[in-house]
């Protein structure tokens, strides 16, 4: 297997001491033990809840051919005679270590940030460049202070395209990151009410998202969603950061990546757009006229990258919804199927209404069931967003509606008459309720943020008709 790191590199990046038998190089990098490999690197972080260092010894024994430790740390380990690199701070050694990565890369890095559809847009990125070279990217949704960190620190130096997802929570976060980062295409796919509690308004939103600009390479391009309000915002604030080249993508008549036509199905839409003055079609079977507009954003960024558009076009027909973002599923009930629409990952108003758009689009045998659960972190807007539903919900035309949390009592309170099926304080509760309320044909979709554990429940539902239960495009 070939080394990501030789040691020697990882040193003199990191301004490392190495301690014992330390290896020639590493395989990879792991900052949890449940999932490390033979021969990676376990860097003993200090998060909010554990102490990487208390697993230095767990790590050993599943392999990891060395530990990177604090100085102060070094003490825990005694007369223990483990391979270890030893530095003043182990998340700030990672952070130097994804700085290296970035220098030593001739790799045309894209990043990806916005507030819905990020790991989606990286995720479709991913595939469809993958045609053109080697691609790495964030796994998962690793895309705050120390996954961004760990995203670069284990890119290898042959790749030809890196994509990056960058988050945030509170304003300042996006800065420090992307300037690791260095993209040489920036992409911004939507601003909505997220995180709310944090922020005064969706402008200071908008402008919490434009720190993504602060970091583009000379030359680069800010790549913006031309069909949302706060464009003009961004498109200000990508000039003000230095950026000459802005590039737009959106429905409207413009646009350098523009939606020509689209026939939008429940399994997916044929796409025809303009992308550089060129008509491309294509099938994207990912539900929504959200999607569609992301993909266009692809497309974009895939020519800016130097990639073929037409190529990556073809293969957007290979992108699977990921679990929690739209996955679906097929419910083996007794006396015949359902469909469960997995959305449970996370939730803000923009992807609420969206998802409930995709509900309301889907003819079903039976009937159209929503499951909705508390949108968290919208602060003193909460009760108004959430009311704010109602309209969605009412337009999605669903048989049932079940709703969760605190928060959702205030939509509970104002659902026409005959609509609202149930209110359960959490997610458990729902749970035991939801299995024995399906029937055959029906569509049943669950959308909510991630602390509200739907998650749990979409398990359950698979659990309770496991035998025959399939995943469905």
């Amino acid at each position: 297997m070939s080394l990501l790191w030789n040691i020697d590199e990882m040193v003199a990046a990191m301004d490392a001491r190495p301690v014992g038998n330390v290896p020639q190089g590493i395989t990879g990098i792991s900052i949890d033990t449940r999932s490390v490999k033979p021969g990676e690197a376990f860097f003993a972080i200090k998060g909010d809840r554990f102490d990487g260092h208390d697993f230095v010894n767990q790590a050993m024994k599943a392999g990891a051919g060395v530990a990177v430790v604090a100085e102060e740390k070094l003490v825990m380990f005694g007369a223990l005679r483990l391979p270890l690199l030893v530095v003043s701070d182990v998340l700030g050694g990672l952070e130097k270590l994804g700085r290296a990565a970035r220098a030593r890369t001739s790799a045309r890095i894209i990043a990806v940030t916005g507030s819905v559809g990020k790991t989606t847009t990286k995720e479709m990125l991913r595939i469809v460049l993958s045609q053109a070279g080697k691609v790495h990217a964030s796994a998962a949704s690793f895309n705050n202070h120390w996954g961004v960190p760990l995203t670069l620190a284990t890119m290898p130096a042959g790749t030809k395209f890196g994509v990056f997802e960058i988050g945030m929570n509170h304003a300042g976060e996006i800065t420090p990151l992307v300037k690791m980062v260095r993209p040489h295409v920036a992409l911004i796919t939507t601003i909505a009410p997220a995180h709310l509690g944090s922020f005064a308004s969706v402008e200071e939103i908008a402008m919490a998202k434009a720190e993504i600009f602060a970091g583009v390479e000379a030359g680069g391009t800010a790549l913006i969603n031309c069909d949302i309000k706060q464009f003009g915002l961004l498109k200000l604030l990508a000039g003000q950061a230095g950026i000459t080249q802005i590039k737009t993508f959106g429905s409207k008549r413009g646009a350098d990546f523009r939606l020509v036509w689209a026939q939008i199905g429940a399994g997916g839409s044929s796409v025809r757009a303009m992308t550089g003055g060129r008509k491309i079609e294509y099938f994207l079977p990912l539900a929504g006229r959200h999607q569609i507009i992301n993909s266009l954003g692809v497309l974009g960024a895939v020519m800016l990258a130097g990639a073929d558009v037409a190529a990556a076009a073809s293969c957007m027909s290979q992108l699977v919804a990921e679990n929690g973002r739209g996955r679906r599923h097929i419910l083996a009930l007794a006396k015949g199927d359902a469909l469960l629409i997995d959305e449970s990952y996370n939730a803000n108003p923009a992807s609420m209404q969206a998802a409930l758009k995709v509900l309301g689009s889907i003819e079903p045998k039976g009937r159209r069931i929503a499951v909705l659960g508390d949108m968290l972190e919208l602060g003193e807007t909460s009760a108004r967003l959430h009311r704010g539903l109602r309209k969605p919900v009412v337009d999605a035309k669903p048989d049932l509606v079940f709703l969760v949390g605190g928060d959702m009592k205030v939509l509970a309170a104002d659902l026409p008459a005959g609509v609202l099926a149930g209110h359960f304080s959490d997610a458990t509760k729902l749970a035991e309720h939801l299995p024995n309320v399906l029937r055959k044909g029906d569509v049943v979709m669950l959308k909510a943020s991630k602390g509200m554990k739907f998650a749990s429940v979409v398990e359950t539902l698979l659990g309770a008709f496991a035998a025959n239960s399939a995943t469905a495009r």
